[in-house]
Parts: structure tokens; C-alpha cells; sequence
């Protein structure tokens, strides 16, 4: 069977070898994984080794795809450029299961911080306590409760009580902010003197002068 001739070009330091780009836009050498361009998913790059880097060739046009630094076994080198821009933070906020905790939620953002770090206190009566939270939104409004539970997570009271002493304050309660810029006043110069003008010198008739 006829075979593929030689190449005549010279060959320096170890040979390319070919891995797979799997579904991940990976592909894998010495136990570490190295990613490529999501377009190459499914297609064969030719890994070649150079001082400690990692250079991922395209076979059909030559070109260099991607340049990684030589990774551990068992770790991984990705760059968010091969994937169009970083992957999305992951959504850390509440995942209500209960029409309580739907109603709860549906209050904004606010609501949501106040459930996450009431959760994180091991607050063992959130069920209840969500219930009276809501009664409290009936009888004082939307807007001052949405405000209260601000105040609650701000101050770290998350009860159900907390938020009804809020309440009860009313709104004159103390708003803190971040300080503000520095206070620089034009204050007029005041006349100075020497030391020399504060002097005692004694005179003839036993008195003193200055």
C-alpha cells in the first residue's frame, strides 16, 4: 500500500502530536487540559512542546491557534478569549420553593438579601417569620417594608422583629453614609509674633516690661 512520503523539512526538537478537541474546546496532554477556539470543536490540532509552552497548531492551514504555558497534571489552562469573553458569574441568589418564599421574593431585591442572610444565621424559623414579613407589607406598604428589611440586612438584624422595630421607628431614624470629600475652608491669616515680643525686662522702679 503506498504511504505517505517523508517530509524534507528539517525537523527540530520533538515531533507535533495530534489530539481531538473534545465538546469542552479542550483537548488533553500529560493528564492537563489546554483549551482552543470553540470553531474547532470536533476537529484534530497538532500539539507542539517549545521551552515550557504548549503551541496548538491547525493542521490544514499552519497556523498557531493557541499558546498556553506547560500545565500540571491534572490541572487546566483555559483562556476566556477561546470562549468569546468569560463564563458568567453563577447566580448565587434564593431559589424560593414555597408560595411564602415566591411571595417573599417577589418584594424585590431587598427581600432577597434579607432571605439569604437570614438562611445564613441558621434563623430556624424563616418559614413563620416570612409570613409575618408579609403581613407587615399589608399593613404598612411596599415601599416602607422594601425599606425596613434595606435597613435590616444593612444593620444585620434579620428577624422578623427587627423589621417591625424599623417599622415603628418610623423614618426619622439616622441614614448612614459614606463619608464625604474633605472640608477645605479659605480662613483668613491671623497676625503673628515673635518670641522675642514676649520678652520681660525688668525696669528701674521694680516693675516689668514687655
Amino acid at each position: 500500500m503506498l504511504q505517505p512520503l517523508p517530509s524534507l523539512r528539517l525537523q527540530i526538537g520533538a515531533p507535533p502530536v495530534l489530539r481531538k478537541v473534545d465538546r469542552l474546546s479542550c483537548v488533553r496532554y500529560a493528564s492537563a487540559r489546554y483549551s482552543v477556539p470553540t470553531r474547532l470543536i470536533g476537529a484534530s490540532v497538532a500539539m507542539v512542546l517549545d521551552h515550557g509552552a504548549v503551541c496548538l497548531v491547525e493542521p490544514s492551514t499552519g497556523m498557531i491557534v493557541a499558546e498556553h504555558k506547560l500545565a500540571a497534571p491534572g490541572s487546566a489552562s483555559i483562556l476566556d478569549a477561546h470562549y468569546d469573553g468569560p463564563r458568567p458569574a453563577p447566580h448565587r441568589g434564593p431559589r424560593p420553593r414555597t408560595g411564602t418564599e415566591q411571595q417573599f421574593c417577589a418584594l424585590g431585591t431587598d427581600a432577597e438579601a434579607f432571605l439569604i442572610g437570614a438562611a445564613a444565621i441558621g434563623n430556624t424559623r424563616l418559614g413563620s417569620e416570612l409570613e409575618v414579613l408579609l403581613g407587615l407589607g399589608a399593613a404598612h406598604g411596599t415601599d416602607a417594608v422594601t425599606a425596613a428589611l434595606r435597613r435590616a440586612v444593612a444593620f444585620r438584624r434579620l428577624r422578623a422583629a427587627d423589621v417591625r422595630s424599623i417599622l415603628a421607628a418610623g423614618a426619622g431614624t439616622p441614614q448612614p453614609r459614606t463619608a464625604g470629600d474633605a472640608l477645605i475652608l479659605d480662613l483668613p491669616v491671623a497676625p503673628t509674633r515673635s518670641l522675642d515680643a514676649y520678652t520681660v525686662i525688668p525696669t528701674a522702679d521694680g516693675g516689668v516690661t514687655s
